[in-house]
């Protein structure tokens, strides 16, 4: 077979992992031919590829983000974009697409599956919003390095007596804030799922400090949300797919809670510093099992899935169902764990 790969979307740790499980197997195992695109769906516009083989790939396990780059491109928004990207694949000969990323590379490959293309998508979504698979890569990264940079802050929080806010990523679901503020002990996360009322953010740092307690660290998720009235928002330009570009809520809930309490206030914003790196090993194995899982699909000729774990298994689940919607934080994780420490 002649087997075409992409990563499009935001790039995240593990993603090489994937693109050289699969050339592996693909060369050694089933003597396929892969052809990378550059840079997501606008390589497929544009016919823009890369030889991709065993040699090629060598050395790129532990690296971080793709040598394949990757774009927000969005064929269905470009004039004649469908047409294009299926003239690119016809072309190039490509009897099946492996395409690697979130909601939105996945609706994508999801539609032109529809159009006769076979397409295996493998998940990844550094927010672990995806449905239809317990866990994507890139995740436990971005929590390991969230939590690292917690711990640093607590002893500057510490020495000062300074509330400290930190913005992690989750634009719709706040898996990476939940998970990172329970390993950092912070004393309060904010997450997209629960509109939040800043007077009881507030107030429970006020009652945290009168015991005693001089230092405090607030996780936001920046898709988090106040209660309408509450507090002033800002309003951002939205990208190829739709989505605002998010940033900078962790400033204006500093400015309340320095306001409202008195208490020093500082701001750290993690940003790209999540998905850049090395990834865990954990993240690794799980990019590793996904590739082999995604070339051994494309040989069974299961198009219109995706690859998942569940249960710790790696299995096959529709495309349409993994974007159909977005998996948010488990209500018993934030309210029955995280919570307990808010005050």
């Amino acid at each position: 077979m002649r087997v075409g790969l992409l990563t499009g979307g935001g790039d995240c740790p593990g993603l090489n992992a994937v693109i050289r499980a699969v050339v592996r197997k693909g060369e050694r195992h089933y003597g396929d031919e892969l052809v990378g695109f550059r840079d997501g769906w606008k390589g497929v516009l544009e016919d823009a590829t890369m030889v991709l083989d065993v040699e090629r790939c060598r050395g790129i396990l532990p690296r971080g983000g793709t040598i394949l780059g990757t774009s927000r491109t969005n064929p269905y928004k470009v004039e004649d974009g469908v047409k294009k990207a299926l003239d690119s694949l016809r072309k190039e000969r490509i009897d099946a697409l492996i395409a690697i990323g979130g909601e939105d590379t996945l609706g994508v490959a999801n539609k032109l599956g529809a159009e006769g293309v076979g397409v295996v998508g493998v998940p990844k979504t550094i927010d672990n919003d995806l449905s239809c698979t317990e866990v994507t890569f890139g995740f436990d990264t971005a929590v390991q390095i969230a939590s690292d940079a917690i711990d640093r802050l607590h002893t500057t929080a510490e020495s000062h007596d300074r509330v400290m806010v930190v913005e992690v990523m989750g634009r719709h679901a706040g898996w990476i804030a939940t998970e990172a503020g329970i390993a950092g002990g912070a004393a309060e996360i904010l997450i997209p799922e629960e509109q939040f009322d800043i007077e009881r953010v507030c107030d429970d740092l006020k009652k945290r400090h009168a015991k005693g307690r001089f230092a405090s660290i607030v996780v936001v998720a920046e898709g988090a949300e106040p209660m309408k009235g509450t507090m002033a928002t800002q309003s951002n330009e939205v990208d190829a797919f739709g989505h605002v570009r998010l940033g900078g809520i962790s400033n204006l809930v500093a400015e309340e809670i320095e306001k409202r309490t008195g208490f020093e206030t500082r701001v750290t914003i993690l940003g790209h510093v999540q998905r850049g790196g090395t990834p865990t090993a954990f993240d690794r194995i799980l990019a590793t099992r996904f590739g082999i899982a995604a070339i051994d699909a494309a040989h069974d000729g299961a198009f219109g899935q995706m690859v998942a774990v569940q249960g710790g298994e790696i299995v096959r689940v529709p495309i349409a169902d993994a974007v159909g919607q977005l998996k948010t934080v488990d209500k018993e994780l934030f309210h029955g764990v995280a919570e307990v420490f808010f005050s």
